[in-house]
């Protein structure tokens, strides 16, 4: 799980970028789309200087960036949209928690997109920005991914209504898109929960323990990348004001309120799977216990029927002269036979009392 390291954090400064993220590999690039119900344009690996002629006023238009690492390409997209570089910082730095913000006519909301990275039990984290000014929505992602792949092909197709409406819905779906994540991310740690609800009813293997906790941690970093998303959508949902998110359209609200309620549904699901793994890991415990009683438990019958053999050993063991069983020829049977018959007895008596 990755941790906000709070003094890298303070180094990033208004007036100095800096990409906190980890994907400093991928190349930079542009793709834009602009639109409306009757008309689609798209462009690929779009530079800064083509925007004048290509983004047109009163159309929907989609400015993508994959890849931060490019700093001098965001600071020019920051400087052509006069983007505030208090925000140009917030999306570059990666340790930021969710943010929603609108300052300037321009609304900024930032997300974490968590999924599940393959053959591990680690998470991966992926800060998506976004912002609307003018008409414009611009995403900003750490690299390029398959998030929104459904979502071009409903605008070169016409499917739906998203062809129909503004930048605030494309906005809406977007981040619906990123959201259905979260619950990609919860099914697969679900999935793992429930194999060690049944390992740890099985075994006793530490590296069950090692588990249960590392994926309550997961659970713990998905609950408190949910929790400031809830929060901000919750501001949008109940807001009242006309003077506040003015680029989201009345009628648009609604939408945002059902991803404020697919977050609830979210949290709600983390505690209950949270408690879920807690049974795991008294199922864990609770097996322990049970093995070491029933390791107890034998030690304790075999230590019961021995003493009283231990008692006539010890007897005989002693050096008098005048013992006369020791003179008898059946003596050394008749002792061992004694002692066979007490520990059948015994061994009988434990049985019918259900001591084992």
């Amino acid at each position: 799980m990755r941790k906000i390291r709070y003094k890298k954090g303070r180094k990033v400064q208004p007036f100095h970028l800096e990409y906190t993220g980890l994907h400093k590999s991928h190349e930079s690039e542009m793709q834009l789309f602009v639109y409306n119900d009757s008309d689609l344009t798209e462009y690929h690996k779009i530079k800064v200087a083509d925007f004048d002629k290509s983004i047109v006023v009163g159309k929907t238009n989609w400015l993508n960036v994959h890849g931060l690492n490019d700093l001098e390409l965001v600071k020019a997209v920051g400087d052509y949209f006069t983007i505030d570089n208090f925000m140009l910082a917030d999306i570059l730095n990666t340790t930021k928690r969710t943010k929603l913000e609108e300052q300037q006519e321009v609304l900024f909301f930032n997300i974490k997109s968590l999924l599940p990275t393959e053959h591990s039990d680690n998470i991966q984290v992926e800060q998506i920005s976004f912002l609307i000014k003018d008409g414009v929505l611009l995403s900003f992602q750490e690299k390029r991914s398959d998030f929104f792949i459904h979502i071009r092909e409903r605008i070169r197709t016409h499917s739906g209504i998203v062809r129909s409406k503004k930048a605030d819905y494309l906005m809406y779906i977007l981040l619906d898109a990123v959201m259905e994540n979260f619950y990609i991310t919860l099914e697969h740690e679900e999935d793992k929960v429930e194999e060690l609800i049944n390992l740890s009813k099985k075994s006793d293997d530490p590296i069950i323990l090692e588990k249960i906790e590392k994926h309550r941690d997961n659970f713990n970093f998905l609950k408190r990348s949910i929790i400031p998303l809830r929060d901000s959508l919750y501001d949008i949902k109940s807001i009242k004001d006309d003077n506040v998110f003015n680029v989201i359209e009345t009628e648009n609200f609604s939408f945002f309120a059902r991803l404020h309620q697919k977050s609830l549904e979210l949290l709600e699901q983390i505690d209950a799977d949270m408690g879920a793994l807690e049974s795991a890991s008294n199922f864990f415990f609770s097996f322990q216990t049970h093995k070491m009683n029933e390791i107890m438990k034998t030690l304790t019958i075999v230590s019961a029927i021995f003493i009283p053999l231990t008692f006539i050993v010890g007897v005989y063991g002693m050096n008098f002269e005048n013992m006369p069983e020791l003179h008898y020829s059946y003596g050394y049977y008749t002792v061992i036979g004694i002692m066979v018959l007490i520990g059948i007895t015994m061994l009988f008596y434990f049985k019918k009392r259900r001591w084992f």
